[in-house]
Order: C-alpha cells, then structure tokens, then sequence
C-alpha cells in the first residue's frame, strides 16, 4: 500500500526536479552572465525559483492526480499507458520549450512568453530569425534535457503498483482525491492570500539572477492568460502629479496647449519629396559619425558631414513592429505587449501617410519581406499607403535572402519605380539584410565567423548598397527636390553583448540628408537626447503641417527642446537624460541599473510616461 499512494508524491517529485534540471541547463547555456553571478547568487536562483516550479509541477500533475482517482473507482483504466503516454507526451513538450527558452533569452534578453506567438502567421520568417541559432548545440541541450528527464522519471516515479484486491477502491478514490487537492497549495504558490507571480522570485539587483529564477513554462503560460488584458498596471502617482511631470515633455499628451516655438528651418522647399529609410538593427554601435565603430557605416558617416545628424537618439522597443509605429505614428511603446497586434488601435493612430496625403502627397512602402510578418500589413493598410511592394512582388530569382529580397535588390527596385512615381511623394522602405541570420550576398568584408563578425558584415553591406543607390539617385531629376530621412527600427545587444535593459542597445542613429536641403543647414549636428516617436513631429514642422495629432511626439529642431528619451524593454522601461540613465523593473517595481549621476525626478518622469502612455494605450 505504501508504494501505491507513494506514487502521486514521487510524480510532484520528479516534475519538480524536471524543472530544476531545466534551470541548471538554462544557467550552462547562459555560462557568460552566470559566470558573473556569485555562488550564493547562483545557487539562490534554484531555492527561490522551486515556488514557481512548484506551481508549474502542479499544473501538470492535475491531469495524472484526476486519472488515478478515475482509476481507483474503474480498474479496467489503463493507467500505466495512460500516464506513461501523457508524461512521456508533456516531457517533450516542456523540453522543446525550455529548449527554445535558451536560445530566445540569449537573443530577446526575456525569459518565454508569449512574444514568438505573433510570428507564427509568418513561418518563414520565423526560420529566417532562427537561422544564425546553433542547432546542433539546441539539438545536444534537448537531448540532454530529455535523456536527463527520463533518468529521473524512472528513478524517481518508477512503476504504478497495482492496488491491492482487498483495498476498498473508494477509500483508494478518496485517498487520491486528497493528493488533488492539497495541488491546490503548490498551484498558488502558498497559502498566502495573493497567488503566486513572477515577482515572488525576483530576489536580486541584477536582472539575469531574476531571470534564471523564472520557470519559462510557468512564464508563457501566465503570459497567455494574461495577454487579453490590456488594462495599464498599478499606478506610481496620482495622474495629476503623472500628467505635471509629462506636461514639459509632451503638453499635447495631457491636455495642455501646443509649443508655440518656431522651428528651425533646414529646407530649401516647402514641399519637397520625403524618402523614409528605415533600417534594420542599425544599432548605433556600428554607426561611426555617431561614435560607433569606425569603417562599418562610410556611407552613414559621409553623408553625416553634408546632412543633419541627430547623436542622441533612442529606439522606442526593442522590435521592428515595435519601431514601425513609434517612427511612423509618433507612438511609444508598450513593456509587454505591442499596439500593432491590435488592429482596433492602431485604427486610432495618426499617421504620417495620412497626414501628408492630406496634402497631396502620393505613398508608396517598400519591404523584401512578407509583410504579414507582426500585422505589419494590417497597420500599413489602416496607415493609407497606396502601393505595398513585400516579397510576392520580387521575381524568384531576387528573393536571395532567408527573409526574402536583400537590400540591394530592394533598392534597385525602389530607384526604377521613383522614376514614374508622381510627386511630391512619401516613400518609405524598410531593410532586412542586417537582421539576423546576417548572410548577406558580398564578399566577406570583416574577418570571423561569430554572430558578431557577421552582423557587422551585414551592416556594412547595407550602408554599401545605400550609397549605390544615392550614388545613382543624385542622377536622377527628383533627387533635388528631396528630403531623405535614415533612422533605425531599433538598436541591438551587439557588439557589447549589451543587458536588455541597457540604454546602450537602444540607442541609434537618426540622419536627414538629400537635394531639399538648405545649403547653410549641411553638417548640422544635434546633440538632444529624444526618442524615435519624436522623429514624426520633426518631419512635419519641417513641412509646416500641422503635429498636434502626434501628442507623444515633438520638434526637435524646435528652439530649445528638453533632452530626455524614455524606451520600453520587456516588463520595464529606460530614462535617459543629460544627468545619466537608468532602467526599471515593473515586476519587482525596482530600479535596475542606475548610472550615478542619474536623478529620481528622471525616475518620476519615466514611471509617469509608462503610467500615461498605458493609459492611452488602454483607451485606444
């Protein structure tokens, strides 16, 4: 009898030491940030993430628990097959996931959630992105997991014994019953009034010590139940002391009047052409005339010295669906969701497609990819644009990349249509070469064969086939007559290995170059620290058009603007002004990292546009 109602515990026992396992390959795989963390630290991450394992190990006993009651009561039940099938079934399931958990956190710098969901519509895409992983070490880590997970089942759990004849089976029922009910303990994590959540294992200052504590299957699953819920989370102030703060950044935000500045004018026509360049991964640690490496960007950095470069520019996300919409709506962020995969808000986003249509101008989007990738199309399609050129529109033989058609041949294809595309127009295009798996079609510029080396490559081969195609552009008769806006979608934890959270990785370069230029407003350079969103509102005071539909944008060649970007990271958001940086946690609803002269009025201000911006997005 002992070893039949044995079995339910030793099953707890071996989905929780299953768990573990999966953590101690997690941390070997993430050997460069363990190695930093100190002993006690490392071993820390096991004791105070076994709540959350504990509660994963709960949900997946329920089914098992529930058919040895039914099992009791019926003993024609074939319950060996019935839990050896779902154990065996739901041990690969976890470890394929946790598998895929290793490589997605050394690239996303998040544990597992539901982010890779919005990419299955785009499978393509997906194995494009995927392509620079070492599979054969992923293959060796789920191997391992799995080899590993069946030596515990069978030294753990071992046989079902056969309940006893003579055993009443109703009293085996109710024995059994118990053990599913005291799950319910485990499941919430405690007896404690709140149930468990990831913050109850968030016990470290340093974000990967947090990270590692969290159980990736726990992590998505609450992701998934969670993510209909687009209520903004618990309030750091009251909103008049949020929107007094926020007022002189963004005044048209909370209500009070538009700026009355002038702005500082460096076009030489009113309505001149805008082509809009918005380019992958462009962190601006390649970018040398922003003080990036040196040789990676010539053409970047040339142009730099006959344009306008902006040097203290941040990304708004961390993601090109994420940079789309702040480049071309003027909108932040959200921590742990994206507007764009609402449909039914982004229809309440203003656009600078639309604003500019109003005006006569004609649109045209270029992409060598799908652009159903991340409902990029669906927000393109609400946005206006009277022409989409995505993948499809290629010849077979120029989709050369994994993602479909490298740069160069996309910029060929964007230099044949300018010459019958009526004017003025708004063109914007979006790169690809430069995102991973960076195989890019040249002869390899920089030596080495690490994610790295190839990166830089790819930047390099993009800033190449810009400069092909402006070199063929001045030539052309609509050159003259056009502004040229080159931004990134978001920046990247390479070269540096940069934290998720780190001001480093969002950073990047922002350059208005192009015949529409004034003469006198060549090698301007300007040093305010902004934001990506506030790129829109700076094209269309060049324009003079009306900006007050962008409320979470402004000029920045307005007189005086106020240096301050804020950035969204997963679950968390970044403040950067001339004092310093720092990041915060909303999980633990702490500060991360913290640079030493940063102050708490620029902690305020970024809980204070994270509190707003969320309750806009609400609204949407």
């Amino acid at each position: 009898m002992k070893n039949r109602f044995a079995f339910q515990p030793r099953y707890f026992l071996f989905w929780l030491l299953f768990f573990e396992l999966g953590r101690a390959l997690f941390l070997g795989y993430q050997h460069t940030a363990a190695a930093k963390l100190p002993l006690e630290t490392l071993l820390a991450t096991f004791w105070y993430g076994l709540r959350l394992d504990a509660s994963a190990a709960a949900y997946v006993c329920l089914l098992p628990f529930l058919l040895l009651v039914l099992g009791s009561l019926w003993p024609r039940l074939p319950l060996r097959g019935l839990l050896g099938g779902y154990s065996a079934a739901v041990g690969l399931l976890l470890a394929l996931l946790m598998t895929a958990d290793l490589e997605l956190y050394r690239a996303w710098g998040f544990r597992l959630d539901d982010t890779p969901l919005q990419y299955l519509n785009s499978p393509q895409e997906m194995a494009a992105s995927a392509g620079s992983a070492p599979l054969g070490l992923l293959l060796a880590a789920l191997l391992a997991l799995g080899g590993g997970g069946w030596l515990l089942y069978t030294g753990v759990v071992g046989r079902l014994v056969p309940l006893p004849a003579w055993f009443g089976r109703g009293r085996a029922a109710l024995a059994c019953l118990l053990y599913l009910a005291l799950l319910v303990v485990p499941l919430r994590g405690g007896t404690q009034q709140i149930p468990i959540n990831q913050s109850d294992v968030y016990f470290s200052r340093t974000a990967f010590a947090n990270h590692a504590a969290l159980n990736a299957p726990w992590n998505l699953m609450s992701a998934l139940v969670l993510r209909s819920e687009e209520q903004p989370p618990q309030k750091f102030m009251p909103d008049s002391t949020a929107q007094r703060l926020v007022a002189g950044l963004y005044p048209l935000a909370v209500g009070q009047p538009a700026p009355t500045d002038s702005t500082t004018t460096i076009l030489a026509e009113k309505r001149p052409n805008v082509l809009f360049v918005i380019m992958e991964s462009f962190t601006s640690k390649f970018v040398g005339c922003v003080g990036g490496e040196k040789g990676v960007t010539p053409v970047l950095d040339s142009l730099a010295r006959t344009g306008v470069l902006f040097d203290n520019i941040y990304a708004a996300g961390d993601r090109s669906q994420k940079g789309l919409v702040s480049l071309l709506s003027g909108y932040p962020n959200q921590p742990t969701t994206s507007i764009i995969k609402f449909p039914r808000k982004t229809e309440h986003l203003p656009h600078l497609c639309r604003s500019l249509a109003a005006v006569g101008y004609r649109s045209h989007y270029y992409y060598g990819g799908e652009l159903a990738f991340a409902n990029m199309k669906s927000y393109l399609q609400t946005a206006g644009y009277e022409h989409l050129t995505e993948r499809a529109d290629f010849a077979q033989a120029d989709q050369n990349s994994k993602w479909g058609a490298h740069d160069g041949v996309l910029f060929d294809r964007i230099l044949t249509d300018l010459r019958r595309q009526p004017t003025p127009f708004f063109v914007t295009a979006f790169t690809l070469s430069s995102h991973e798996p960076f195989d890019v079609p040249m002869k390899t510029h920089f030596p080495g064969a690490d994610e790295v080396s190839q990166f830089r490559n790819s930047v390099y081969y993009t800033d190449q086939e810009l400069g092909r195609f402006l070199r063929a552009a001045r030539r052309e008769p609509w050159y003259a007559h056009t502004l040229i806006v080159l931004v990134a979608d978001h920046g990247h934890i390479q070269p540096g290995n940069s934290s998720n959270q780190s001001p480093d990785k969002f950073r990047i370069p922002l350059l208005l170059a192009g015949g529409a230029l004034r003469p006198e407003a060549r090698g301007q350079l300007v040093h305010t620290i902004a934001s990506q969103t506030d790129v829109a509102a700076t094209l269309l005071r060049q324009l003079n058009l009306p900006a007050t539909s962008y409320v979470w944008s402004r000029d920045l060649l307005a007189p005086h603007p106020r240096s301050f970007a804020y950035y969204c990271f997963n679950n968390g958001f970044g403040a950067v002004s001339p004092l310093g940086s720092l990041a915060f946690d909303n999980v633990s609803r702490a500060v991360w990292d913290r640079t030493p002269d940063a102050t708490d009025w620029q902690l305020r201000l970024g809980q204070a546009m994270q509190q707003l911006t969320l309750a806009d997005f609400a609204r949407k």
